[in-house]
């Protein structure tokens, strides 16, 4: 189930949100970074969001400045603004604006790569699968299935970690292409593949073996065990797609700013397949402008780090097993039903993230502010006195 759906069949839509609710905190109007207001007491007016992942700390104030100052050109077309934001990723990355595509949110850029890839296949009229972990973040599955590509689901292992083996396995037997979808760290699970277990694989993979590898939480990642996959374009490598998104550590959700990385021939078929124009000027310079304010990206590590031990020694002290995070989010277990703790968490004003099949009993949380994930524990404790969890 993807996000608009949830939010249909919860019943949860931002029509009730007041235009208070949604301004953000933790900003200062001269550019600064400052700490984290207060959080407000929670009501139907003023809900705590920790179901989609986003950012609650809101954007970067340079990236709010350059919004406001981009504006009186906003009638004119993104063309140069577009261009220094590719410019400034690929210096980011010591590589050439060749290797970057941009996309609507990294969505765009995740469908494009599933759709050049499936063309590709099609066009040599050759068979072509997708094989994913179970379970996974389904954009891919979502955008293969409309073309009638075979979808082979991995459940994951008992430790909630991919199967590699199991995948590898499918995709060498296989007489056909094979796309290979790999979100690392994983959602829901904010758990991270160790490069050396994904390089056994990828280092041996034949050309008809293409992975797309999604790092929308990399910028969290602390754990060494963690490389991006970007070194394996670096390397020329031909079969990798990397996506990457400013909507989670810079919180441009709403701009819906997301990149691909590839070798540039890859990147020159991938743009095929993106729509033009797909990043409007207010996307473009707010990246930009984040891309740029390491002072914001270090504070919006650090809160979602501290944000993250609160939660963890209250799921320690309840006894309430988790997932290792390497993202802003945690998988934890809960007591009962998920729907049941869903609901009851709305009752209570905080919006929880759902449960995701095959893996039952399990709910995605995820870290707000420090302050906000403090008004969490206190109800998460009163629902273990209840008996709830």
């Amino acid at each position: 189930m993807d996000r608009r759906s949830f939010l249909k069949s919860t019943g949860i839509a931002l029509g009730g949100l007041t235009a208070a609710s949604l301004v953000t905190t933790g900003q200062a109007a001269t550019g600064t970074v400052s700490p984290a207001a207060k959080a407000a007491p929670l009501s139907a007016e003023n809900p705590l969001l920790l179901n989609f992942n986003e950012n609650s700390l809101g954007m970067s104030p340079k990236a709010r400045q350059a919004i406001i100052d981009a504006l009186p050109g906003a009638f004119r077309y993104p063309d140069a603004a577009r261009e220094a934001l590719i410019e400034q990723i690929a210096a980011h990355f010591s590589l050439t604006p060749e290797h970057i595509s941009l996309g609507n949110g990294s969505s765009e850029t995740i469908q494009a790569a599933v759709q050049m890839l499936v063309a590709d296949a099609q066009k040599k009229q050759q068979p072509v699968q997708l094989i994913v972990p179970d379970p996974t973040f389904n954009y891919a599955e979502l955008y293969a299935e409309p073309l009638g590509v075979n979808i082979v689901k991995v459940p994951l292992k008992a430790d909630l970690s991919f199967d590699l083996t199991a995948m590898q396995a499918i995709a060498d037997n296989f007489a056909g292409h094979s796309v290979i979808y790999i979100c690392n760290p994983n959602n829901p699970t904010a758990m991270i593949t160790p490069a050396s277990q994904l390089a056994q694989w990828v280092n041996q993979a034949p050309p008809q073996q293409n992975f797309i590898i999604d790092e929308a939480y990399a910028e969290f990642v602390s754990d060494p065990q963690f490389k991006s996959a970007v070194e394996w374009v670096a390397a020329g490598k031909s079969n990798i797609i990397v996506t990457r998104t400013f909507s989670k550590i810079f919180a441009l959700a709403g701009l819906r700013v997301g990149y691909g990385i590839s070798v540039p021939a890859v990147t020159e078929q991938v743009n095929i397949f993106n729509s033009i124009d797909n990043t409007n000027i207010a996307g473009a310079v707010s990246a930009l402008a984040s891309l740029n304010d390491k002072p914001f990206i270090d504070y919006s590590r650090h809160s979602t780090d501290v944000s993250r031990e609160i939660v963890v020694a209250a799921l320690k002290e309840l006894n309430l097993p988790y997932a290792p995070s390497q993202a802003n989010f945690i998988f934890h277990k809960v007591t009962g039903d998920v729907k049941t703790y869903q609901q009851r968490m709305k009752e209570n004003h905080i919006m929880v993230g759902r449960e995701f099949p095959p893996v039952t009993g399990w709910s995605r949380l995820t870290l707000g502010t420090p302050e906000e994930m403090q008004q969490f524990v206190a109800v998460l404790k009163q629902f273990r006195q209840k008996g709830w969890v």
